[in-house]
């Protein structure tokens, strides 16, 4: 790069990538500030490409709380894919920010979101691409401060060895208590130990180096304990109390090229009462709080002018189970409509699917229809505390066919606690007789499909199910290769994870302190992408465990005893142990719990401890 700047550079190579838009920043909405006019600079590091990044909600929600400020600013990065990052490394550019296109070493926090464990490699690979070490311990006071949140972050310790601060539970309110904290601290000119020991002390807020870990003689983990007094010994999820006057941006950033979700992303409620056992999000994001349906309208409609859409999509963990989604729905349509606007329900459930609300979703255009039993038995069902059976799913499909719906997608699991082969061959029933009844309804035999998605169990940390093993490697593979063949007939589509993805994703989601050192490794032996099929490699994988003396079906395929330590079990979902402990063993005696929200309160502890309550927006 001789006789050139890093920007020039940055022009020359851009022609040369695939989707040069993913670096070029400058889209509608997006911010950029004065940097001599801020105190403290942000970059919001998403651990994967700008199509899946820019589709996060949360992202958009937090550049927009902290560019509201006048002391500080966010900017954006995201995991270079691997032909820019080839050019990068070759001519020595350091990963950049989008609005600025600093690099990240300028800025005085790199704040990543963790949605899934396979983007951990992704982590560490942006850190050297950024010239930062990715050893906290390393990091002098000159190098920005390494945050993390997001539902992975509840198990924080496969990364703790590279994180210096992990933000547990929701960041609205969060990020804005971290930010003045540590612009005091900077006007202070205080240590960086300083700074992560007074970090340690706000609620929610980990500082991982502040922690011991202790093993039992085999390698088994023992337990965690802080090393300095005033370090809380555990640290309890931050929540957002009234939801209906939460922050939410309106003008969030428009892509300028397409993203997974080309759409407005409207969020309507968080939570879920549902107590789906398998279900991480169903406890990390109690209790349920909606937004007013008046709320959601005039958000709405700000967006509609500020970004140009076509589509709004009302997001939650089960948007059907919106107390006034059909008010909203009617509302929306009836005022957007003509415009061409859409309105998208991306999760229904079949116990409680609407044909006249699905038909007035669908008033401008017409998706196919995705339910998820989950199990393809009652019995298997019940176990997992999925509230659905057969005929609801039968009765749900069969009337989307004869209104005129073509494409139907069904999610299952496969290797559940429990399963058997007969719960395989519950799928292949299910997917046949929705086959038929699209045949039934006349669905011309050449457009009509049903689609069979099937992923596997995962154990994760604050669930029913956290203490099970995952099924081994080779069985998960059996029963793909089981229900292939069993689901090979016209019309009929059946797709599949990855089971080794699966498997090292099981390894990471209860995995210890000592995963960091297979991280390492991984990344080192070129693992990035993990997420992505045609990067994934699983052998580069088992030799980063081979190397450090580790394996993965310890934590992939161990079981837990209630009495053993957890080493995620200093972190409080608000959840308790008694009541998670008490699903569990209700889950291998194939007993159901009631929806709290039409039955009694089964006593999960969340309202008492986090001091909140559930807040509905009213009746249908």
């Amino acid at each position: 790069m001789e006789g050139k700047t890093e920007l020039d550079f940055l022009e020359q190579i851009l022609p040369l990538v695939k989707k040069p838009a993913r670096y070029a920043g400058g889209e509608w909405n997006a911010v950029r500030k004065d940097w001599e006019t801020v105190e403290y600079r942000v970059a919001f590091a998403f651990p994967d490409v700008y199509e899946v990044g820019m589709s996060h909600l949360g992202l958009q929600i937090l550049y927009d709380i902290v560019n509201r400020r006048s002391d500080t600013l966010m900017e954006r990065v995201f995991a270079p894919w691997t032909d820019m990052e080839e050019k990068m490394r070759e001519g020595g550019l350091p990963l950049f920010a989008l609005e600025s296109r600093r690099p990240l070493l300028d800025f005085d926090m790199v704040a990543f979101t963790l949605q899934y464990e396979m983007s951990f490699s992704n982590v560490l690979n942006m850190l050297d691409l950024a010239g930062i070490p990715r050893d906290s311990g390393r990091r002098t006071d000159g190098f920005p401060l390494i945050v993390a949140g997001g539902p992975c972050a509840y198990n924080p310790e496969p990364l703790a060895d590279f994180i210096d601060v992990f933000v547990i539970g929701e960041g609205e309110e969060a990020i804005g208590e971290l930010l003045d904290v540590l612009i005091k601290l900077k006007r202070q000119n205080v240590s960086r130990q300083e700074l992560l020991f007074e970090s340690a002390r706000l609620p929610g807020v980990y500082v991982p180096s502040l922690y011991r870990v202790f093993y039992h003689e085999g390698g088994r983990f023992s337990r965690i304990v802080p090393s300095l007094d005033g370090v809380p010994e555990r640290i309890t999820k931050r929540v957002v109390r009234n939801l209906d006057s939460a922050p939410f941006p309106e003008r969030p950033i428009v892509p300028s090229t397409e993203v997974v979700h080309d759409r407005i992303m409207l969020e309507v409620f968080r939570g879920c009462t549902r107590g789906c056992r398998f279900c991480q999000a169903g406890i990390l994001y109690r209790p349920v709080r909606e937004r007013k349906p008046e709320t959601v309208l005039k958000q709405a409609a700000g967006l509609v002018q500020s970004t140009g859409y076509e589509e709004i999509s009302l997001t939650s963990l089960s948007t059907s189970d919106y107390s006034q989604v059909r008010k909203v729905v009617k509302s929306l349509l009836d005022k957007h409509a003509c415009q061409g606007l859409g309105v998208s329900l991306p999760s229904l459930r079949a116990d409680n699917f609407s044909v006249e609300l699905a038909k007035e979703v669908q008033r401008v255009r017409r998706s196919s229809l995705t339910f998820a039993p989950e199990a393809g038995t009652q019995r298997l069902r019940d176990v997992i505390n999925k509230g659905v059976k057969d005929e609801d799913l039968i009765e749900a499909t069969g009337a989307a066919f004869r209104e005129g719906w073509k494409a139907v997608k069904l999610y299952f699991m496969i290797g559940l606690p429990t399963e058997t082969d007969e719960d395989l061959d519950g799928i292949v029933r299910l997917a046949r007789a929705v086959l038929t009844l699209g045949r039934k309804a006349g669905v011309p035999r050449g457009r009509l499909r049903v689609t069979i998605s099937a992923s596997s169990f995962v154990p994760k940390a604050h669930t029913a199910f956290q203490w099970e093993p995952q099924t081994p490697l080779a069985e998960l593979q059996r029963k793909q290769d089981y229900l292939s063949e069993r689901l090979k007939e016209k019309g009929i589509v059946f797709n599949y994870h990855d089971a080794g993805l699966s498997f090292l994703e099981a390894a990471f989601a209860r995995g210890d302190r000592r995963l960091g050192a297979v991280l390492a490794r991984a990344v080192d032996l070129g693992c990035r992408f993990d997420g992505w099929s045609e990067h994934f490699q699983l052998d580069r994988w088992l030799e980063a465990f081979r190397l450090t003396g580790l394996d993965p079906e310890d934590y992939a395929n161990h079981r837990y005893a209630y009495d053993e330590p957890l080493p995620w079990g200093h972190i409080d979902t608000g959840v308790s142990r008694q009541y998670l402990v008490r699903e569990h063993q209700l889950a291998m005696a194939g007993l159901v719990t009631g929806d709290c929200r039409t039955e009694s309160c089964p006593g999960c502890g969340v309202c008492t401890t986090l001091e909140v309550e559930p807040v509905f927006a009213g009746g249908d």
